[in-house]
C-alpha cells in the first residue's frame, strides 16, 4: 500500500465533512474482520492514525454510525479499513458479511489529530504497541513511514491470539528493515517453528521488546480499553513520561 506525506508539518489539516464512499473491494483479513477499500472522490487526504464515522440507514429511515481507524495514509481519492466484527453490533456485522463491491457508503472525516504521526515531525524514535485490532492505525503509521522513506526509527509491538488473527501480517514483514522493526507477541498459539514464549504480553516482555525510556521514543498504544490502560500504565513505571504516550482505545473493559 502506498502512502504519500499528506501536507508538511505545521500545514491546515483537512476539514471532516460527509462523503460517499464507493466499495471497489472486500477481502477476508482474519476470521473474524474484512478489508475493504473506498473510492472517496471527494476525500481530502487523512494523516496516518486518523479515523472517521461509518453511517449506514436502514429503509425505515433508522442510522446507525460507528468509528473506524483507517488503515491507509493518502492525500485523497482512496481511503481503507479494516472492520473486526462485533457479533452484537449494529455495524460491523453488515460491513463483514453483507457488503459487496460496488455498494454505497457514508462516511465522515478525517477524524483525530492527537494520536497521529506525521513524516518529518522530529528525529525521535517511535514506539508503536498493538493490542489484536488495534494494529489498524499503527500499521497506517508504519506504512506511511516506509513510502515516505522518513529516517525516524519504528519499532511496533504486536499481541495478538493466533497467527491467523493477525491483521496486515504481510504488509507488516514487508516493512522490516534498518529503520522498522516488529516484534510479535501470540498469547495463544504460535505458528509451527516459533521458538519464543506463547502466552499473555507481561510488563518484562514489554521492557524487552520496546525502546527504552532512555531513548525518549514517541508512544502509540492502541487496543481494548484494558489493554491500553495496562500497558500505558507499565510504560510509565517503565520511565517514559506520561505526555509521551499516546493511546487510542476501543470496546469496554
Amino acid at each position: 500500500m502506498s502512502a504519500q506525506p499528506l501536507a508538511p508539518p505545521g500545514a491546515a489539516r483537512p476539514r471532516a465533512a460527509w462523503h460517499a464512499a464507493t466499495v471497489t473491494d472486500v477481502r477476508r483479513e482474519t476470521p473474524t474482520a474484512v478489508r475493504l477499500t473506498l473510492d472517496v472522490p471527494t476525500w481530502p487526504g487523512s494523516e496516518a492514525g486518523a479515523h472517521l464515522d461509518v453511517r449506514l440507514t436502514a429503509p425505515d429511515g433508522y442510522q446507525a454510525t460507528r468509528s473506524y481507524s483507517i488503515a491507509s495514509a493518502t492525500p485523497g481519492g482512496v481511503v481503507v479499513l479494516a472492520v473486526d466484527e462485533v457479533p452484537d453490533g449494529e455495524v460491523s456485522p453488515f460491513l463483514t458479511r453483507e457488503l459487496r463491491s460496488g455498494d454505497q457508503l457514508e462516511v465522515h472525516g478525517p477524524l483525530g489529530a492527537f494520536f497521529v504521526w506525521r513524516p518529518g515531525q522530529d528525529d525521535r524514535p517511535v514506539q508503536l504497541v498493538a493490542g489484536g485490532s488495534g494494529v489498524v492505525p499503527l500499521y497506517a503509521m508504519a506504512a506511511a513511514h516506509g513510502a515516505t522513506g522518513d529516517g525516524t526509527f519504528f519499532r511496533l509491538l504486536y499481541s495478538v491470539r493466533r497467527p491467523e488473527d493477525a491483521f496486515f501480517s504481510d504488509e507488516l514483514a514487508a516493512l522490516t528493515g534498518p529503520s522498522f522493526e516488529l516484534d510479535v507477541v501470540y498469547t495463544r498459539a504460535a505458528p509451527e517453528g516459533w521458538a519464543g514464549p506463547v502466552g499473555r504480553l507481561d510488563k518484562g516482555a514489554l521492557a524487552a521488546a520496546t525502546i527504552p525510556a532512555s531513548h525518549r521514543p514517541r508512544l502509540y498504544v492502541c487496543g481494548s480499553t484494558r489493554f491500553v490502560e495496562t500497558i500505558a500504565t507499565w510504560l510509565q513505571e517503565l520511565g517514559h513520561a506520561a505526555a509521551d504516550i499516546r493511546t487510542e482505545r476501543f470496546g469496554g473493559l
